[in-house]
């Protein structure tokens, strides 16, 4: 019968390799040392359902290499100093646009309302997959969108194009109510 050596004799034997491996993929020997450490601890989460008779060498290489990895694609995403800020990307739409009494106004309506507008108006989603989205139901969903509605028709004057087309911001027209439960 196999049985399993501590842990403490696998770090003292094994650990000079993992120390390799995490030097030879990082080049810094601090990141090195980080993803060495991060090795044996996930080692050591797993070594009590490691099987006896796996090659334990090969098994903490694995995750050595692994965490080295993982250390690269980290720094990669890393935030990079700079001495001065970019310019700010240009905008598509009319940089005026998020100044009107409509953006204002939607500014204002409790988070759950303008999530739901959002979702349900800019995003086109089904009050079903909202309701997943921020947790509850798509009855919960459906009246916030209707409440945030409702406040908008309240808080913004109409404006002489919406008369004249007969509209106002939020207003249903016959297609939005077909397919309203999807």
């Amino acid at each position: 019968m196999n049985t399993k050596e501590p842990f403490e004799t696998l770090v003292t034997r094994h650990g000079p390799v993992v120390w390799r491996v995490c030097r030879a993929v990082l080049n810094s020997s601090a990141d090195a040392e980080d993803a060495w450490s991060e090795t044996f601890l996930a080692a050591l989460r797993a070594y009590p359902e490691l099987p006896a008779t796996v090659n334990v060498q090969a098994w903490l290489v694995t995750i050595a290499h692994r965490k080295a990895v993982d250390v690269v694609r980290a720094r990669s995403r890393a935030a990079v100093p700079m001495a001065s800020l970019p310019e700010p990307p240009a905008h598509r739409d009319d940089p005026h646009e998020h100044d009107s009494p409509l953006w204002a106004a939607v500014a204002a309506l409790p988070p759950k309302q303008r999530r739901v507008l959002a979702y349900r108006h800019l995003g086109g989603l089904p009050y079903r997959q909202i309701a997943e989205l921020l947790g509850g139901t798509p009855e919960a969903a459906r009246r916030a969108a209707a409440d945030g509605l409702a406040t908008l028709r309240r808080t913004l004057p109409e404006t002489p194009a919406e008369t004249s087309a007969g509209t106002r911001p939020g207003t249903r027209t016959p297609s939005d109510r077909t397919g309203d439960d999807r």
